[in-house]
């Protein structure tokens, strides 16, 4: 099975799993010397977001495994080589454990971007959900986001944010 770091909207694990079905959360990890920034620039105009290396910072996020056989559902969802290039990092369990994980790193930034409201809501839920610490659900709380001029989009997202089957 295929670990996986999610710091972004599939740290949410409905969002995650209907991108890659097999997709099982481990629990809660970090990333040192890096910083959570809402800088890639997506496809639909809004910035998602991205790891940046940033001695001494923290990204929290969520550890995950997959069947392997399933990584280019995640490549295609990730827009490998266009949006994002996928790379392998050494993310911390709570446990102190090390473990080598797929993560995304953006290819194209826009720092003038904002996320729209719903890609925040997966980042913010998908935080709670697995139990970041407090203050750095937070920190993911007072992003500033737009609201999507699409509606339907819009709506499309925010349902998968109130799926009940986590797990």
């Amino acid at each position: 099975m295929t670990p996986y770091f999610a710091y972004g909207s599939n740290m949410l694990t409905a969002r995650l799993r209907a991108r890659v079905p097999s997709t099982r959360p481990v629990g809660p990890a970090r990333l040192d010397d890096h910083a959570l920034a809402w800088h890639m620039a997506g496809p639909d105009g809004s910035a998602k977001c991205d790891i940046v290396t940033t001695p001494g910072a923290m990204v929290h996020g969520v550890l995950f495994r997959f069947d392997d056989e399933e990584l280019p559902l995640l490549d295609a969802a990730e827009g490998l080589g266009h949006g994002y290039d996928r790379e392998t990092i050494s993310v911390t369990t709570p446990e102190g454990e090390a473990i080598a994980a797929l993560a995304y790193r953006a290819l194209v930034h826009d720092p003038e971007r904002s996320p729209y409201d719903w890609y925040k809501g997966f980042v913010v839920a998908g935080a709670r959900e697995h139990g970041l610490p407090d203050d750095y659900v937070a920190r993911l709380e007072a992003v500033p986001a737009t609201p999507d001029p699409d509606p339907e989009r819009a709506a499309a997202n925010f349902a998968l944010q109130d799926d009940p089957s986590p797990a």
